[in-house]
């Protein structure tokens, strides 16, 4: 199968069947192998008795339907695991993105070697104030934080080679930052193409100002995970010997004040020093055995890796 296209989707019963029959039409005129993967986030309009009625005319039309709204990278995650195309598209149901992009976005990744193309909507018809101001200042966010050089972070019209969507994890709010994952996962081969925005045809935007909001509180997150994921000792061990450093410091010198410059003055434990100190050195302590439990951790995991790919090739030669 040459391509799979994933398409989460909440309440837009008015734009599938267009969307559809757009698809279709671009999928034979290229003489494409392809399914059409709808992913029905808990929709409460007809959306999931429309897919149903496409799947029943159409073989290559798949859906999966949650009993609720989970939102939209639990979505993509469930269309990844479906996915069966050598590529992977995403885009969103909304007819904002354009069918006619997927031929090119398809040689990118089959001829040219791309891991993953994310499309970049230079031109938007979104409105400026709740949208395309907020977008520019989270994409220059996104590019400053995680070294992933895309002006479009958020496009639902993406690209991928089967093995990105099969290796990541997408969870919480993750969906805006799959390049970042992809990247972490060592993909690296990762370009952007500009793709044409179409201003809304049906019904209004799924999303509010709070995404952006949970989108910096997901950056930082990502952020952090691709910094010290793989060497937590990095960043909780350097803290907890700076906090003991500082604590020991302090009572080094309540030891010394007390038992040579000043004996009878006042008790130690009257003096805020020595709670500075005594606070210090627990949180540092802390620290210390936070990032030490993590290496554990992360060593654990890979040595359980190493032993599931010798198992894999001991299968192979067999």
């Amino acid at each position: 199968m040459n391509l799979s296209i994933i398409i989460p989707l909440l309440n837009e019963e008015e734009s599938l069947k267009e969307l559809h029959d757009w698809i279709v039409q671009v999928m034979q005129s290229n003489h494409f192998l392809y399914e059409i993967l709808f992913i029905d986030d808990g929709s409460t309009d007809r959306s999931w008795e429309i897919i149903a009625a496409l799947g029943k005319e159409n073989p290559n039309v798949k859906g999966i339907r949650f009993l609720k709204n989970f939102g939209k990278s639990q979505a993509l995650h469930a269309g990844f695991k479906a996915a069966q195309g050598e590529v992977v598209i995403t885009m969103d149901a909304d007819l904002q993105d354009n069918p006619e992009e997927i031929p090119e976005l398809y040689q990118l990744i089959h001829k040219d070697g791309f891991d993953l193309i994310s499309g970049w909507k230079k031109k938007r018809y979104d409105s400026v104030l709740s949208k395309n101001l907020p977008s520019k200042l989270f994409n220059w966010a996104a590019r400053k934080t995680s070294g992933v050089q895309l002006h479009d972070f958020n496009c639902g019209l993406k690209a991928y080679k089967k093995e990105v969507v099969k290796t990541i994890e997408v969870s919480g709010e993750m969906h805006r930052y799959i390049p970042v994952l992809a990247k972490s996962a060592g993909f690296s081969k990762i370009d952007e193409k500009i793709v044409q925005h179409q201003a809304r045809k049906y019904g209004n935007t799924k999303f509010g100002m709070e995404r952006f909001i949970n989108g910096f509180l997901d950056l930082i997150t990502i952020w952090f995970v691709s910094k010290f994921g793989k060497r937590p000792m990095h960043l909780f061990g350097a803290l907890g010997v700076v906090m003991f450093t500082i604590g020991f410091g302090f009572a080094l010198y309540l030891g010394i004040d007390k038992l040579f410059i000043n004996p009878y003055g006042r008790l130690l434990t009257e003096r805020p020093q020595f709670f500075i100190s005594l606070v210090s050195m627990i949180i540092g302590s802390q620290l210390f055995l936070a990032g030490f439990l993590g290496e554990i951790m992360v060593r654990s995991r890979k040595d359980e890796t190493r032993y599931s790919i010798s198992e894999d090739m001991n299968l192979n030669n067999n």
